[in-house]
């Protein structure tokens, strides 16, 4: 397979796909850019080299194009960041991306509009009637896989060579991301830097396992957890429920939990996991006690009390202070650590201390040598919030990407570079 650090892009056009999905505030100015500057090696390497830059994005979920999802509101700071005067291209399809891409000399970046201003890039009919009959949808599901294999042609016309560093949308088999791939030979497509860090983080993690290998499972519901639980059941160690979750399980067991969140038609799945589980030797670790509020909110009345005798009005909002020891004494001791989800509301800043007191412990088990992965938008955002970023051994860009591929799944935007 061909690697970016072998590739020499002297003289070459490199359509790059990138995730510049970053968060914009009502005057767009950008919050976080660290999606951007996760791709500057990648970027930086091609320019280099004399390389020049076609950068295929998205922005949001547009249905059609759409003033608040264009990508020319992060010009400049891309500019800015990269140091050279980024050239934009207002449609990624019309006569001025071709023209513009085609007059590309070494050392210069063009930035398509929004791939997803066309519905052809994630390849799903758009605009079709709220009662249109099955045969309608699959006539325009046709349709627009039809029309999607012209889309993706055009934009591998742009370029001599494939660079694929958007890991947040591997799992997605769109046309930028994976069906691109197909139009360039094994020698001129390969992952970007980010990309092969995030490869080779997950594979640590699912394959290169050094034991004991604890993983923390918070979210609101078991249901989206579901198929990577019953993965890691196989791989872990010590499985940590943290979060919304907690309260299913318990009153899955019998417990009282108030008005926490609950799936009340997830109750036999979560005994049927206590039960796998048990069945496969791995420690399944649950709170023991809780902090509760009379509402939720920050400012709500709280107490401490044993996580399956939450009184009736009052909701989990945190785990309590033997919960933390449990689940600290836990990670502490592992030696692989992959924490997906906080251990409560962590917006909230009454109701932080769980998941800041696990990120510390897994930043203290990286110092003693452990691996560790954090993936998953609220968990990177915790560590973020925290500081604790640089004390863990990897932070995942993806979310769904991720989980998918710890689930053991195959993710086309890997799979396509692989081919």
């Amino acid at each position: 397979m061909q690697t970016i650090d072998n590739f020499n892009f002297a003289g070459k056009k490199a359509f790059v796909r990138v995730d510049f999905n970053v968060p914009l505030d009502e005057n767009f100015n950008i919050t976080d850019d660290n999606r951007m500057r996760a791709a500057l090696p990648t970027l930086k390497k091609i320019l280099a080299d004399g390389g020049s830059i076609i950068i295929g994005s998205h922005l949001g979920r547009p249905k059609g194009p759409a003033d608040k999802f264009s990508l020319k509101h992060i010009l400049k700071h891309l500019s800015d960041l990269l140091g050279v005067e980024v050239q934009f291209a207002n449609d990624c399809m019309g006569e001025e991306a071709a023209v513009k891409a085609a007059a590309l000399q070494p050392g210069e970046v063009l930035l398509l509009e929004n791939l997803r201003f066309y519905a052809e890039e994630e390849g799903k009919p758009r605009g079709l009637a709220e009662d249109a009959t099955d045969e309608e949808k699959a006539a325009a599901k046709k349709a627009v896989k039809e029309s999607q294999k012209e889309f993706t042609k055009k934009l591998a016309s742009y370029a001599d060579c494939y660079v694929n560093d958007a890991f947040g949308t591997a799992h997605r088999a769109h046309a930028s991301t994976a069906l691109i791939a197909k139009y360039f030979d094994k020698d001129s497509k390969m992952f970007g830097y980010l990309m092969e860090k995030e490869v080779k983080a997950v594979d640590k993690v699912l394959n290169d396992i050094k034991r004991p290998f604890t993983a923390i499972m918070g979210g609101s519901k078991v249901s989206s957890k579901i198929e990577i639980i019953e993965n890691l059941l196989s791989k872990v160690d010590n499985l940590i429920i943290a979060g919304g979750m907690t309260y299913t399980f318990t009153k899955a067991m019998g417990g009282k939990i108030g008005i926490s969140i609950c799936e009340d038609d997830k109750l036999d799945l979560a005994l049927d996991l206590v039960a796998k589980a048990k069945e496969k030797g791995v420690n399944l670790v649950l709170a023991v006690d809780a902090k509760i509020a009379d509402a939720f909110s920050n400012d709500a009345n709280t107490k401490f009390c044993p996580v399956d005798q939450i009184p009736d009005g009052w909701e989990g909002l945190d785990i309590g202070p033997e919960t933390e020891k449990i689940f600290t004494d836990v990670i502490k001791n592992s030696k692989t650590i992959l924490w997906n989800g906080p251990t409560g509301v962590f917006e909230f800043e009454n109701f932080t201390h769980g998941s800041r007191a696990v990120g510390e412990a897994i930043v203290e088990a990286t110092k003693n040598g452990a691996f560790s992965l954090v993936g998953g938008g609220d968990s990177v955002a915790c560590v973020n919030k925290f500081g604790l970023a640089s004390g863990v051994s990897y932070v995942s860009t993806g979310g769904g990407a991720l989980l998918e591929a710890i689930e053991g799944k195959i993710l086309p935007g890997i799979a396509a570079i692989n081919e």
